[in-house]
């Protein structure tokens, strides 16, 4: 593919964020190489190529780093062009698309952090009503970009598909954990039959982390904000 070559990503495999990044190299069929790195402890490397946000993940391209999850995304949509785009051709539903990705990205993820985060089990209740309520207008969504079909993009994953079913992971994750339910098929019935059809997509079960390593990270960052406090 024209541009491939020397790829690198810099990611932790229970950031949602790289694992955003994951998916979208799988779908776009570009290979690259993988960098694990330690949020607890950066390396020179994460700190050279981010020197603002210090976070994965940081996409390498031609020795050149390429930073924030969605902007990666976008970026390998239009280097690697040939084959499956992931955002729309038309422009306002492209436009549609960004708004809602950056919606999962600034209410969304907040949400299902406040669930990890809170101290007691009447906090984690409130947390989790504040998430179903953010959750609630993504069934909506899903209905005007998919027109009736399986995903947002419509016959096939697309950029608010991986938007949104990064963070999927990390939902089982707070299930398996707390007993809490994200996305509930009562509330919003084309959301979870989305997320069911997403986590059996090749691109998901590809970049999935292990629900080991997201419950040891859940303890070390409970830890951490425990003792910040």
């Amino acid at each position: 593919m024209a541009g491939q070559g020397d790829v690198k990503l810099l990611g932790t495999g229970v950031s949602s964020f790289a694992v955003r990044v994951r998916m979208a190299l799988h779908l776009k069929g570009v290979s690259y190489e993988y960098l694990e790195q330690d949020l607890f402890d950066k390396g020179e490397l994460l700190l050279a190529s981010n020197p603002v946000r210090k976070k994965v993940p940081v996409l390498i391209h031609a020795g050149r780093p390429v930073c924030e999850s969605l902007a990666i995304v976008e970026y390998v949509d239009e280097v690697w062009a040939n084959g499956v785009s992931l955002l729309p051709a038309d422009p306002y539903a492209r436009a549609v698309a960004r708004f809602w990705a950056a919606y999962v990205d600034d209410k969304l993820s907040p949400a299902w952090i406040g669930i990890l985060r809170a101290a007691s089990e009447e906090d984690r209740a409130e947390k989790l009503d504040t998430a179903l309520a953010v959750v609630g207008p993504m069934e909506d969504a899903l209905a005007h970009c998919s027109g009736g079909k399986d995903y947002f993009a419509g016959d096939s994953v697309g950029y608010l598909d991986i938007a949104l079913g990064c963070n999927l992971f990390w939902f089982e994750a707070l299930r398996e954990m707390f007993g809490v339910t994200v996305i509930d098929a009562g509330r919003t019935p084309r959301l979870a039959a989305w997320a069911e059809r997403f986590v059996q997509t090749e691109a998901a079960k590809k970049a999935a982390p292990s629900m080991t390593s997201m419950v040891d990270c859940a303890g070390k960052l409970q830890s951490m904000w425990a003792a910040a406090k």
